[in-house]
């Protein structure tokens, strides 16, 4: 069944000079999800940001959102409907909390006065800023500075959030409560399509994941779906005291591959539920099994299997739950 689409840039490009920018680039948003843009810095996804926006337009390729194209005539109508908050949102300082969203509201076209003032206390307590509101901005943390600025892109009630790496700067804590504050805005039939270079970030937030690198989309869809066509078979993860003794099992009925590292196995089934043969067959030998753990991809081990299939150089890049030593988030906004 087709799905709605909010967004959808199809084949763009874009030059600065003799820069280019975005190369062949699509997204597809649907309705009511959370997307997100992934990749490290300098993929490009504060310029498709800005595309969507009509901040810029394509050199090639086309760029719709809810249908409309937002470097023409109808873009005022886009951006009516979109909430932006970027990397460094730009706040007043000297002005208070109240102060900095009035001014927002009465850019939104939504006057002053009571109503005003009631929208943007409701939007406040949203993200937890409402008692902060009659201070100078200049005194708020980085973290009260973007709930601010989360504040202020709903007070119109837009239909689109467009979130540029919208924890950058927060402390964990701040930024786990970000997220959440994230995941609510979908329950409101609202469409958030978020920027980030952290793959720990995206990690169960995202319905939609776009893997960018160097301007162009290397791939888009669905985490679960997208793993199948990498991991379209079971793997288990078996370790032993002594890992030769684990080598008996790159021969076992339903084993299509073996790999061992040190005391770990690393094996590819035909089913999950030849697991217990497995077990079966090493206690018989006289094995000592210290752990048993099926193989469940993450998002940073997608990003690193699309990666080395790009065949990218520079850092080691860890195969499927393995390690080089170093964490695999560090190196993904390393480029």
């Amino acid at each position: 069944m087709d799905r709605e689409l909010v967004v959808n840039v199809s084949g763009v490009s874009r030059w600065f000079g003799d820069v280019q920018a975005l190369t062949n680039l699509t997204i597809e948003v649907p309705k009511g999800s959370i997307t997100v843009l992934l990749g490290p810095n300098g993929a490009g996804k504060t310029t498709a940001i800005r595309m969507i926006t009509g901040a810029l337009g394509p050199d090639e390729g086309s760029a719709r959102v809810f249908g409309l194209d937002p470097t023409s005539n109808d873009g005022e109508q886009v951006r009516s409907r979109c909430g932006v908050v970027s990397a460094k949102p730009s706040l007043y300082d000297r002005l208070s909390g109240w102060d900095n969203l009035r001014y927002a509201a009465e850019l939104y076209g939504l006057g002053r006065g009571k109503s005003s003032d009631k929208r943007i206390l409701e939007a406040s307590e949203i993200f937890g800023i409402d008692a902060a509101l009659d201070h100078e901005v200049g005194g708020y943390s980085t973290g009260m500075k973007t709930r601010l600025a989360l504040t202020r892109s709903i007070l119109h009630d837009p239909d689109l959030l467009l979130l540029d790496e919208p924890t950058s700067g927060l402390d964990p804590e701040s930024a786990v409560a970000v997220l959440d504050l994230i995941r609510d805005m979908t329950g409101g039939g609202r469409t958030v399509l978020m920027c980030t270079h952290l793959l720990l970030e995206a990690e169960g937030l995202a319905d939609e994941v776009v893997v960018m690198q160097h301007g162009t989309s290397l791939l888009s869809g669905q985490p679960d779906e997208l793993a199948k066509r990498y991991w379209p078979t079971p793997i288990v993860r078996i370790s032993a005291t002594d890992g030769s003794q684990l080598d008996s099992l790159a021969t076992h009925t339903g084993v299509a591959s073996y790999d061992r590292s040190d005391a770990t196995a690393s094996i590819e089934l035909d089913t999950l539920d030849r697991v217990p043969e497995l077990v079966a067959h090493l206690a018989n030998t006289g094995a000592r099994i210290t752990g048993v753990v099926p193989f469940n991809p993450t998002l940073e081990d997608l990003y690193f299997a699309v990666r080395r299939e790009q065949g990218s150089s520079g850092d080691e890049i860890p195969p499927p739950g393995g390690s080089t030593g170093r964490p695999a988030r560090e190196l993904a906004s390393q480029n």
